[in-house]
């Protein structure tokens, strides 16, 4: 039942998130933004699902019909199942080895993008998901060595640890480039701006979601932003040390919500293969380096407390 709830309060999140978007972007680029469905345009995400969910689903006469049809609802289904390992203690999926799950369902999420764009039978859908799996797995490379590098600090795969090791000092002190690190490396995870080459608009149409319309595009954009708002809420936790039952925790939250919608309204879609170069050859040696350096921190902070 909690888990239940949780995942309604998410779905009620991620609404609020995309008015967020649009009204910073509307602020961004000069404009007002959703100002007329709602007081000063607060229902304004709830006529999009409406009218998204309303509207006739297309299916494309060439597609494979069960994985087009099945892969956003995958692609959601794993995007609400991480949430579960928020650390809540209400009997969630937090348990010892939650870091370790949450990396298996981020690994998983790429086939929902493969398979979405390769069942559409489209060319530029096709383009679209060879670049998301590219992407994805080169950027999660780093992305598990930096988690890699806290897990020897905290000595554990529990999300808890974390908040039990940041009482004094935030992580984020300890290393602000690992952490922009990480922070850069979700932008690419999630196929954010300017990491946004699955979706490609200027080049591909719209990507591997060319052929999707109504519910199956909502699905997929549902599942964008509840990793979006995951991927802060993990932010939080790892490095600006609080505990998911003080409300600081909520707007160190959406302050880093506020950092991809940010990002997404300043900057302009890199080139792919500079995109590929800031992966192996900047980002790797940093956050192997890092990993070396904490694991070699780790045994000599426990040699020292064992001489003592």
């Amino acid at each position: 039942m909690s888990f239940f709830i949780l995942i309604i309060f998410v779905l009620i999140s991620v609404a609020f998130l995309t008015l967020m978007e649009r009204k910073i972007l509307g602020l961004i680029q000069t404009r007002k933004g959703p100002n007329k469905v709602g007081y000063f345009g607060l229902l304004q995400p709830f006529a999009d699902a409406v009218k998204l969910f309303l509207k006739e689903q297309t299916f494309p006469t060439m597609s494979n019909f069960i994985p087009y049809y099945m892969s956003p609802v995958f692609s959601l289904f794993l995007s609400l199942l991480i949430w579960g390992l928020t650390p809540y203690k209400t009997g969630l999926l937090s348990f010892s080895f939650s870091v370790l799950f949450f990396l298996c369902c981020t690994s998983v999420s790429v086939y929902t993008s493969m398979s979405a764009g390769w069942s559409s039978n489209s060319k530029y859908s096709l383009l679209g998901c060879t670049r998301a799996v590219a992407q994805t797995i080169s950027y999660e490379v780093s992305l598990a060595l930096v988690l890699l590098s806290y897990l020897f600090l905290v000595g554990g795969f529990d999300l808890n640890l974390f908040e039990n090791y940041q009482r004094l000092i935030w992580f984020f002190m300890m290393g602000v480039p690992l952490s922009g690190l990480w922070l850069v490396s979700c932008l690419a995870e999630t196929n954010r701006t300017p990491f946004d080459f699955s979706e490609g608009e200027s080049e591909l149409v719209s990507g591997f979601n060319t052929e999707y319309s109504a519910g199956g595009f909502a699905l997929i954009f549902m599942a964008e932003y509840a990793s979006i708002l995951f991927m802060s809420v993990l932010f939080s936790i790892m490095f600006l040390g609080s505990g998911t039952m003080s409300i600081s925790f909520y707007f160190k939250v959406s302050l880093i919500s506020f950092f991809f919608i940010w990002v997404r309204g300043t900057l302009p879609r890199y080139r792919y293969d500079k995109l590929m170069y800031l992966a192996w050859k900047s980002f790797l040696p940093v956050s192997l380096n890092y990993s070396l350096f904490f694991m070699g921190v780790k045994s000599w902070c426990e040699v020292m407390c064992f001489n003592l």
